[in-house]
């Protein structure tokens, strides 16, 4: 019995250790499309305006992300995050250097991810 109750608060411990699986059918494609959705999310993350209660939680998070490689965040988290550093790097380069600069200043965890995306 105590053995079972164990391993329940491990199962338990491991998931809180997740970021919330809320947003994980949010779709990306949709508002990396949307130049004026996406400038809201990019002005909040970047204390430049107003945030949404979505913009609120992924800003919560982003510091802990990069730092940890994003080990709480699920496989859709993960696959979400590729798709969009993929996008700021490609697209909206301006915008990319400044998340980098506020987030990332030594530049450690944007190498990593360049490299990762680049496939080297």
């Amino acid at each position: 019995m105590k053995l079972l109750l164990l391993a329940i608060f491990l199962v338990t411990l491991a998931s809180a250790q997740k970021y919330t699986t809320k947003y994980d059918n949010i779709n990306l494609d949709e508002i990396l499309s949307n130049k004026k959705v996406l400038n809201g999310y990019l002005n909040c993350v970047m204390d430049k305006g107003r945030c949404s209660v979505d913009g609120k939680e992924l800003k919560s998070h982003i510091a802990d992300a990069l730092r940890t490689g994003c080990k709480r965040c699920t496989e859709s988290q993960k696959r979400g995050t590729t798709k969009v550093i993929r996008h700021l790097i490609k697209y909206e380069k301006e915008a990319w250097v400044s998340l980098q600069k506020k987030y990332d200043p030594t530049g450690t965890y944007a190498k990593k991810y360049e490299r990762e995306l680049r496939g080297i």
